[in-house]
């Protein structure tokens, strides 16, 4: 059953009530008696519930968060890899390859 707001045009009051769609709204103002009673318009207040809504199954869920440091790293060091054509000659001749020859 919804909820409905209420306000008196006379006294100001306002309420809210438990009423079904298929009651007559509420005319007199519980307040003073007065006539000036209406419904006013707002917005609906619901919950989802279950599962597969966004709030109960998704919304909080954890998402893998890319390391910091190892983003800042690639983005400033970003110079080409090293070719066996540029290579250092020092890391050839310590290669066990090499020693061996």
């Amino acid at each position: 059953m919804p909820i409905y707001e209420y306000r008196c045009g006379s006294c100001g009051s306002e309420n809210e009530h438990l009423q079904r769609l298929s009651d007559a709204p509420i005319a007199v103002c519980p307040a003073c008696g007065s006539d000036a009673y209406t419904k006013l318009i707002s917005a609906a207040g619901f919950q989802l519930k279950g599962s597969g809504w966004y709030a109960t199954d998704f919304k909080n869920a954890s998402k893998p968060k890319p390391d910091t440091a190892v983003a800042a790293n690639s983005e400033t060091n970003s110079a080409p890899a090293a070719t066996p054509a540029t290579a250092p000659t020092a890391v050839k001749e310590a290669s066990p390859a090499c020693a061996a020859e």
